[in-house]
């Protein structure tokens, strides 16, 4: 079985070899030393548009965020990318005609934009530097913490019923779910409620599945349902059959190593932020030193999303390592709505 890592390696793969017939091109023609320094820059041009070049380096750029490339897309994607970089230099232009480039908003934008890249590369070159990697241990003992996830990792077939209702009407029902038999008695049961419903079926690996309810769900047999609730109703995820296939450690330990670093990474760049809080002389200003004054918490250190700014400039947040790279990506890391 491969692993989610060996997928991403291959999806990589595939968007380099996509890039391929582009890079080949620019290296062809940047190769031929006896020509002048002017005609190796124009090399480089894809194109110009009255009197501006635009690059081979900014296809590729705009090809690297193309996910699932393939090889044979790459030509029409490549002129593609190049059609919207023309209409892009001319409606910069105008731009630039009209002055739009000096205007106080997008001035600011632009100042906004560069400052969150900026922070984000710093923290992401930092925590590459500082954070190291995940010793063998680390790796065995998190493989080892989660079993549901590898060595008893299943398949299910689930049916997930999003139920409005109130605190009485939770507990009454759930007591009268908890006594069906079948799928069809369950859904009986809830049409007989009198309570409105919303019901979906999917059919999620472990890994598929949010973090916080997976040992839970590993404990529930077919036919059973585990039962999330909240104020204003419940959750009920019916596992309507499941299938173990497990994860052997060597299996499992690419995609572990890099979850394992990318949360190191992350971690690092959160202490790093601290630091930096600390050493510097922040002072704040009118209603915002009422705030810090009452010990409000600092953004990174409470509610990263919350924050535009720090959410832009913290390290990615890891994702739980697939076990599995048979599955669709998107589909793995999507998990049951609402539950997370």
């Amino acid at each position: 079985m491969q692993t989610r890592l060996q997928a991403i390696a291959r999806q990589r793969s595939i968007r380099l070899m996509a890039l391929l017939p582009v890079v080949v091109a620019a290296t062809l023609a940047a190769g031929c030393g006896d020509k002048s320094k002017h005609e190796a820059k124009a090399s480089q041009a894809a194109v110009r548009v009255n009197g501006d070049e635009i690059t081979v380096h900014q296809i590729n750029q705009l090809l690297e965020r193309q996910q699932g490339l393939k090889p044979e897309q790459a030509e029409a994607a490549s002129r593609q990318a190049l059609e919207g970089l023309i209409d892009q230099q001319l409606a910069v232009a105008k731009a630039e005609e009209q002055k739009i480039d000096r205007d106080p908003q997008v001035v600011a934008l632009l100042d906004s934009t560069r400052r969150s890249i900026l922070a984000r590369a710093y923290l992401e070159k930092a925590s590459a530097a500082g954070a190291g990697t995940p010793t063998s241990d680390e790796v065995r003992k998190y493989f080892d913490t989660k079993p549901a996830l590898f060595s008893q990792r299943k398949v299910y077939a689930l049916q997930e019923f999003t139920v409005p209702a109130t605190p009485e009407q939770t507990t009454a029902t759930i007591e009268k779910l908890k006594a069906a038999k079948t799928p069809n008695e369950f859904v009986e049961v809830l049409k007989n409620s009198g309570l409105k419903f919303n019901a979906q079926q999917t059919t999620q690996a472990a890994e598929g599945l949010p973090l916080g309810i997976l040992d839970q769900l590993a404990k529930v047999n077919d036919g059973e349902a585990l039962f999330v609730t909240a104020k204003d109703g419940f959750k009920a995820v019916l596992v309507v059959a499941s299938k173990s296939q497990p994860v052997t450690f060597e299996q499992a330990k690419p995609a572990i190593e890099q979850y394992l670093t990318v949360e190191r990474r992350r971690e690092f760049a959160q202490k790093e932020l601290k630091n930096l809080r600390a050493a510097a002389k922040i002072e704040y200003i009118g209603k915002f030193a009422e705030k810090a004054a009452s010990g409000a918490a600092p953004a990174v250190a409470s509610a990263p999303e919350a924050a535009e700014p720090v959410a832009a400039a913290s390290a990615p947040a890891a994702t739980e390592p697939a076990a599995s790279a048979g599955l669709d990506p998107a589909a793995l890391n999507k998990g049951l709505s609402g539950l997370k």
